[in-house]
Protein backbone atom coordinates (compact mmCIF):
# COMPACT_ATOMS: atom_id res chain seq x y z
CA UNK A 1 0.00 0.00 0.00
CA UNK A 2 1.33 3.44 -0.98
CA UNK A 3 -0.15 5.87 1.54
CA UNK A 4 -0.46 9.39 0.15
CA UNK A 5 -3.36 10.52 2.35
CA UNK A 6 -1.21 12.92 4.36
CA UNK A 7 2.25 13.54 5.74
CA UNK A 8 0.73 12.76 9.16
CA UNK A 9 0.72 9.01 8.43
CA UNK A 10 4.49 8.65 8.70
CA UNK A 11 5.94 6.18 11.17
CA UNK A 12 8.71 7.16 13.60
CA UNK A 13 12.21 6.14 12.55
CA UNK A 14 14.35 3.77 14.57
CA UNK A 15 16.34 6.80 15.68
CA UNK A 16 13.18 8.44 17.01
CA UNK A 17 12.15 5.28 18.84
CA UNK A 18 15.60 5.03 20.43
CA UNK A 19 15.51 8.71 21.40
CA UNK A 20 12.17 8.16 23.13
CA UNK A 21 13.59 5.14 24.95
CA UNK A 22 16.64 7.05 26.15
CA UNK A 23 14.97 10.39 26.90
CA UNK A 24 15.75 12.11 30.18
CA UNK A 25 12.39 13.10 31.63
CA UNK A 26 10.76 15.05 34.43
CA UNK A 27 7.41 16.64 35.18
CA UNK A 28 6.83 19.18 32.43
CA UNK A 29 3.93 20.90 34.24
CA UNK A 30 6.54 21.89 36.83
CA UNK A 31 8.91 22.86 34.03
CA UNK A 32 11.13 19.96 35.01
CA UNK A 33 11.41 17.88 31.85
CA UNK A 34 14.87 18.61 30.39
CA UNK A 35 14.04 17.06 26.99
CA UNK A 36 10.93 19.20 26.58
CA UNK A 37 12.88 22.26 27.69
CA UNK A 38 15.54 21.56 25.07
CA UNK A 39 12.93 21.08 22.34
CA UNK A 40 11.18 24.33 23.26
CA UNK A 41 14.45 26.25 23.25
CA UNK A 42 15.50 24.84 19.87
CA UNK A 43 12.11 25.61 18.34
CA UNK A 44 12.19 29.20 19.57
CA UNK A 45 15.73 29.69 18.29
CA UNK A 46 14.83 28.22 14.89
CA UNK A 47 12.14 30.86 14.39
CA UNK A 48 13.96 33.73 16.06
CA UNK A 49 11.50 33.99 18.94
CA UNK A 50 12.10 34.31 22.68
CA UNK A 51 10.37 31.15 23.89
CA UNK A 52 8.53 28.03 22.83
CA UNK A 53 5.83 25.67 24.07
CA UNK A 54 5.39 21.97 23.25
CA UNK A 55 1.74 21.12 22.58
CA UNK A 56 0.03 17.83 21.67
CA UNK A 57 -1.33 19.04 18.32
CA UNK A 58 -1.25 21.84 15.80
CA UNK A 59 -4.92 22.57 16.39
CA UNK A 60 -4.28 23.06 20.10
CA UNK A 61 -1.39 25.38 19.28
CA UNK A 62 -3.54 27.53 17.02
CA UNK A 63 -6.36 27.63 19.52
CA UNK A 64 -4.05 28.58 22.37
CA UNK A 65 -2.63 31.41 20.29
CA UNK A 66 -6.09 32.75 19.52
CA UNK A 67 -7.05 32.65 23.17
CA UNK A 68 -3.92 34.50 24.30
CA UNK A 69 -3.96 37.17 21.59
CA UNK A 70 -7.65 38.14 21.87
CA UNK A 71 -10.47 39.15 24.16
CA UNK A 72 -13.90 37.44 24.11
CA UNK A 73 -16.26 38.99 21.58
CA UNK A 74 -13.59 40.16 19.17
CA UNK A 75 -13.23 39.08 15.54
CA UNK A 76 -10.53 36.93 14.01
CA UNK A 77 -9.66 37.77 10.42
CA UNK A 78 -8.95 34.57 8.44
CA UNK A 79 -8.99 33.25 4.90
CA UNK A 80 -12.23 31.47 4.00
CA UNK A 81 -10.23 28.30 3.31
CA UNK A 82 -7.99 28.50 6.36
CA UNK A 83 -7.44 25.41 8.46
CA UNK A 84 -8.42 27.29 11.62
CA UNK A 85 -11.78 28.10 10.00
CA UNK A 86 -12.58 24.88 8.14
CA UNK A 87 -11.08 22.07 10.19
CA UNK A 88 -10.73 23.06 13.82
CA UNK A 89 -14.30 22.31 14.91
CA UNK A 90 -15.34 25.91 15.49
CA UNK A 91 -12.62 26.30 18.08
CA UNK A 92 -12.34 30.07 17.80
CA UNK A 93 -16.00 30.39 18.78
CA UNK A 94 -16.08 27.56 21.31
CA UNK A 95 -12.82 28.21 23.12
CA UNK A 96 -12.17 31.94 22.74
CA UNK A 97 -15.64 33.41 22.10
CA UNK A 98 -14.47 34.88 18.80
CA UNK A 99 -16.43 35.44 15.67
CA UNK A 100 -14.67 34.99 12.34
CA UNK A 101 -14.52 37.51 9.52
CA UNK A 102 -13.47 35.58 6.43
CA UNK A 103 -11.82 37.01 3.33
CA UNK A 104 -10.87 35.29 0.07
CA UNK A 105 -7.10 35.03 -0.21
CA UNK A 106 -7.38 33.58 -3.71
CA UNK A 107 -4.46 31.89 -5.39
CA UNK A 108 -1.88 33.94 -3.47
CA UNK A 109 -2.92 32.32 -0.17
CA UNK A 110 -2.44 35.49 1.88
CA UNK A 111 -4.35 38.78 1.99
CA UNK A 112 -3.00 41.90 0.39
CA UNK A 113 -2.45 44.85 2.73
CA UNK A 114 -5.51 46.41 1.11
CA UNK A 115 -7.62 43.36 2.01
CA UNK A 116 -6.39 43.48 5.59
CA UNK A 117 -7.24 47.16 5.92
CA UNK A 118 -10.61 46.64 4.26
CA UNK A 119 -11.65 43.91 6.68
CA UNK A 120 -10.20 45.27 9.91
CA UNK A 121 -12.89 46.67 12.20
CA UNK A 122 -12.52 49.23 14.95
CA UNK A 123 -14.38 48.32 18.12
CA UNK A 124 -17.39 50.48 18.90
CA UNK A 125 -20.64 50.37 20.81
CA UNK A 126 -22.14 48.27 18.02
CA UNK A 127 -19.15 46.59 16.33
CA UNK A 128 -16.86 43.80 17.44
CA UNK A 129 -13.31 44.95 16.82
CA UNK A 130 -10.67 42.85 15.07
CA UNK A 131 -8.52 41.05 17.63
CA UNK A 132 -6.36 38.82 15.44
CA UNK A 133 -5.13 38.25 11.90
CA UNK A 134 -4.39 34.58 11.31
CA UNK A 135 -2.25 33.59 8.31
CA UNK A 136 -1.38 30.10 7.04
CA UNK A 137 1.82 28.92 5.35
CA UNK A 138 1.96 26.58 3.55
CA UNK A 139 -1.72 26.91 2.72
CA UNK A 140 -3.22 23.44 2.92
CA UNK A 141 -6.60 23.96 1.24
CA UNK A 142 -5.03 25.99 -1.55
CA UNK A 143 -2.76 23.13 -2.57
CA UNK A 144 0.25 23.54 -0.30
CA UNK A 145 1.11 27.00 -1.62
CA UNK A 146 4.43 28.28 -0.27
CA UNK A 147 3.68 31.92 0.53
CA UNK A 148 6.66 34.27 0.15
CA UNK A 149 7.98 36.17 3.15
CA UNK A 150 7.17 39.48 1.45
CA UNK A 151 3.45 38.61 1.39
CA UNK A 152 3.49 37.53 5.04
CA UNK A 153 5.34 40.69 6.03
CA UNK A 154 3.02 43.01 4.11
CA UNK A 155 -0.13 41.51 5.60
CA UNK A 156 1.37 41.54 9.10
CA UNK A 157 2.44 45.16 8.78
CA UNK A 158 -1.05 46.21 7.75
CA UNK A 159 -2.47 44.49 10.83
CA UNK A 160 0.19 45.89 13.16
CA UNK A 161 -0.47 49.40 11.87
CA UNK A 162 -3.89 49.03 13.50
CA UNK A 163 -2.62 47.35 16.66
CA UNK A 164 -3.82 43.87 15.65
CA UNK A 165 -1.55 40.89 16.47
CA UNK A 166 -0.71 38.26 13.86
CA UNK A 167 -0.53 34.49 14.32
CA UNK A 168 0.96 32.21 11.69
CA UNK A 169 -0.56 28.76 11.38
CA UNK A 170 2.67 27.24 10.14
CA UNK A 171 1.78 23.57 10.34
CA UNK A 172 3.94 23.12 7.23
CA UNK A 173 5.83 26.41 7.33
CA UNK A 174 9.16 24.59 7.15
CA UNK A 175 8.04 23.16 3.82
CA UNK A 176 7.53 26.76 2.68
CA UNK A 177 10.95 27.78 3.98
CA UNK A 178 12.68 24.92 2.16
CA UNK A 179 10.73 25.54 -1.06
CA UNK A 180 11.53 29.25 -1.01
CA UNK A 181 15.06 28.90 0.42
CA UNK A 182 14.01 31.13 3.30
CA UNK A 183 15.38 31.08 6.83
CA UNK A 184 12.56 30.24 9.31
CA UNK A 185 13.49 33.16 11.55
CA UNK A 186 13.24 35.52 8.60
CA UNK A 187 9.90 34.04 7.54
CA UNK A 188 8.53 34.63 11.05
CA UNK A 189 10.19 38.01 11.56
CA UNK A 190 7.02 40.11 11.50
CA UNK A 191 4.43 37.76 13.02
CA UNK A 192 3.76 37.63 16.74
CA UNK A 193 3.45 33.87 17.11
CA UNK A 194 3.98 30.75 15.04
CA UNK A 195 2.67 27.22 15.36
CA UNK A 196 4.49 24.48 13.46
CA UNK A 197 4.01 20.72 13.44
CA UNK A 198 6.62 18.12 14.25
CA UNK A 199 4.27 15.34 13.22
CA UNK A 200 3.86 16.11 9.51
CA UNK A 201 6.76 16.32 7.08
CA UNK A 202 9.32 16.17 9.89
CA UNK A 203 8.05 12.72 10.81
CA UNK A 204 7.65 12.84 14.60
CA UNK A 205 4.88 10.62 15.99
CA UNK A 206 3.15 13.42 17.89
CA UNK A 207 3.40 17.08 18.80
CA UNK A 208 3.62 20.66 17.60
CA UNK A 209 5.39 23.79 18.74
CA UNK A 210 4.11 27.27 19.55
CA UNK A 211 6.67 30.07 19.65
CA UNK A 212 6.54 33.76 20.51
CA UNK A 213 7.63 36.23 23.16
CA UNK A 214 8.33 35.12 26.72
CA UNK A 215 5.19 36.90 27.90
CA UNK A 216 3.08 35.25 25.20
CA UNK A 217 4.43 31.77 26.02
CA UNK A 218 3.87 32.31 29.75
CA UNK A 219 0.22 33.02 29.05
CA UNK A 220 0.07 30.19 26.51
CA UNK A 221 1.35 27.73 29.09
CA UNK A 222 -1.55 28.58 31.37
CA UNK A 223 -4.06 28.26 28.53
CA UNK A 224 -2.53 24.91 27.54
CA UNK A 225 -3.27 23.72 31.07
CA UNK A 226 -6.85 25.02 30.81
CA UNK A 227 -7.30 23.15 27.53
CA UNK A 228 -6.08 19.90 29.10
CA UNK A 229 -2.70 19.96 27.41
CA UNK A 230 -0.47 19.95 30.48
CA UNK A 231 1.80 16.91 30.17
CA UNK A 232 3.98 15.20 32.75
CA UNK A 233 6.99 13.11 31.63
CA UNK A 234 6.55 14.39 28.10
CA UNK A 235 10.21 14.02 27.20
CA UNK A 236 9.38 10.58 25.85
CA UNK A 237 7.42 12.21 23.02
CA UNK A 238 9.56 15.37 22.85
CA UNK A 239 12.72 13.38 22.12
CA UNK A 240 11.48 12.24 18.69
CA UNK A 241 10.64 15.89 18.06
CA UNK A 242 14.28 16.83 18.57
CA UNK A 243 15.23 14.21 15.98
CA UNK A 244 12.52 15.57 13.69
CA UNK A 245 14.13 19.03 13.72
CA UNK A 246 17.06 17.46 11.90
CA UNK A 247 14.72 16.46 9.05
CA UNK A 248 14.05 19.97 7.76
CA UNK A 249 16.37 19.87 4.74
CA UNK A 250 15.05 16.51 3.57
CA UNK A 251 11.63 18.10 3.00
CA UNK A 252 13.09 18.97 -0.41
CA UNK A 253 12.92 15.26 -1.26
CA UNK A 254 9.16 15.29 -0.64
CA UNK A 255 8.80 18.34 -2.85
CA UNK A 256 10.71 16.70 -5.68
CA UNK A 257 8.65 13.52 -5.35
CA UNK A 258 5.48 15.62 -5.43
CA UNK A 259 6.58 17.19 -8.72
CA UNK A 260 7.26 13.72 -10.17
CA UNK A 261 3.83 12.56 -9.01
CA UNK A 262 2.09 15.62 -10.44
CA UNK A 263 3.86 15.46 -13.78
CA UNK A 264 3.09 11.75 -14.14
CA UNK A 265 -0.59 12.09 -13.31
CA UNK A 266 -1.05 15.22 -15.41
CA UNK A 267 -0.05 13.11 -18.41
CA UNK A 268 -2.98 10.74 -17.78
CA UNK A 269 -5.89 11.56 -20.07
CA UNK A 270 -8.77 13.12 -18.13
CA UNK A 271 -6.67 14.28 -15.17
CA UNK A 272 -5.38 17.79 -14.58
CA UNK A 273 -2.63 18.27 -12.01
CA UNK A 274 -0.81 21.58 -11.49
CA UNK A 275 2.83 21.58 -10.46
CA UNK A 276 2.94 21.76 -6.65
CA UNK A 277 4.98 24.23 -4.61
CA UNK A 278 5.63 21.73 -1.85
CA UNK A 279 4.46 18.22 -0.96
CA UNK A 280 0.71 18.52 -1.65
CA UNK A 281 -0.53 17.35 -5.05
CA UNK A 282 -4.09 18.21 -6.09
CA UNK A 283 -5.66 16.05 -8.79
CA UNK A 284 -8.63 17.41 -10.77
CA UNK A 285 -10.67 14.54 -12.25
CA UNK A 286 -13.66 16.55 -13.53
CA UNK A 287 -12.73 16.11 -17.20
CA UNK A 288 -12.88 12.35 -16.63
CA UNK A 289 -16.34 12.86 -15.05
CA UNK A 290 -15.05 11.19 -11.92
CA UNK A 291 -15.86 12.64 -8.51
CA UNK A 292 -13.20 12.74 -5.85
CA UNK A 293 -14.94 9.91 -3.98
CA UNK A 294 -14.81 7.80 -7.12
CA UNK A 295 -11.19 8.70 -7.80
CA UNK A 296 -10.13 7.92 -4.23
CA UNK A 297 -11.92 4.57 -4.44
CA UNK A 298 -10.24 3.83 -7.77
CA UNK A 299 -6.85 4.62 -6.27
CA UNK A 300 -7.55 2.41 -3.27
CA UNK A 301 -8.44 -0.46 -5.60
CA UNK A 302 -4.83 -0.38 -6.81
CA UNK A 303 -3.37 0.06 -3.31
CA UNK A 304 -2.79 3.81 -3.38
CA UNK A 305 -4.41 5.93 -0.67
CA UNK A 306 -5.48 9.56 -1.13
CA UNK A 307 -8.03 11.95 0.34
CA UNK A 308 -10.98 13.96 -0.92
CA UNK A 309 -10.33 17.67 -1.40
CA UNK A 310 -13.56 18.83 -3.04
CA UNK A 311 -16.15 17.47 -5.43
CA UNK A 312 -13.62 16.71 -8.19
CA UNK A 313 -10.35 17.35 -6.37
CA UNK A 314 -8.21 14.81 -4.54
CA UNK A 315 -5.17 15.45 -2.37
CA UNK A 316 -2.11 13.23 -2.59
CA UNK A 317 0.66 14.10 -0.13
CA UNK A 318 4.24 12.94 -0.34
CA UNK A 319 6.10 12.19 2.87
CA UNK A 320 9.28 10.67 4.25
CA UNK A 321 7.90 7.12 4.16
CA UNK A 322 7.25 7.39 0.41
CA UNK A 323 10.24 7.01 -1.90
CA UNK A 324 10.68 8.17 -5.48
CA UNK A 325 10.18 4.56 -6.56
CA UNK A 326 6.88 4.50 -4.63
CA UNK A 327 5.75 7.67 -6.37
CA UNK A 328 6.62 6.32 -9.80
CA UNK A 329 4.75 3.11 -8.97
CA UNK A 330 1.74 5.13 -7.80
CA UNK A 331 1.69 7.01 -11.12
CA UNK A 332 1.74 3.77 -13.06
CA UNK A 333 -0.99 2.13 -10.98
CA UNK A 334 -3.30 5.16 -11.02
CA UNK A 335 -2.71 5.81 -14.71
CA UNK A 336 -3.54 2.23 -15.66
CA UNK A 337 -6.65 2.27 -13.47
CA UNK A 338 -7.95 5.56 -14.90
CA UNK A 339 -7.32 4.56 -18.50
CA UNK A 340 -9.08 1.22 -18.07
CA UNK A 341 -12.09 2.75 -16.32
Amino acid sequence: MIDLRSDTVTLPSDEMRQAAHDAEVGDDVYGGDPTVNELEARAAELFGKEAGLFVPSGTMGNQIAARVHTEPGQEALVDAKAHVYKWEVGGFAQLSSLQVRAYDAGERGAPTPEQVREHLKEESLHIAGTGLLCLENTHNARGGIAIPKADIDAAAQAAHDHGVPVHLDGARVLNACVALDEDPADMAEHVDSVMFCLSKGLGAPVGSMLVGTEEFIAQATRVRKQFGGGMRQAGIIAAPGLVALDNVERLADDHENAKILAEGLDAVEGLSVPTPDTNIVVVDSEEKEMTSDEFVALCESVDVLGGGFGEYHTRLTTNLNVSQADVEEAVERIGDAVESR
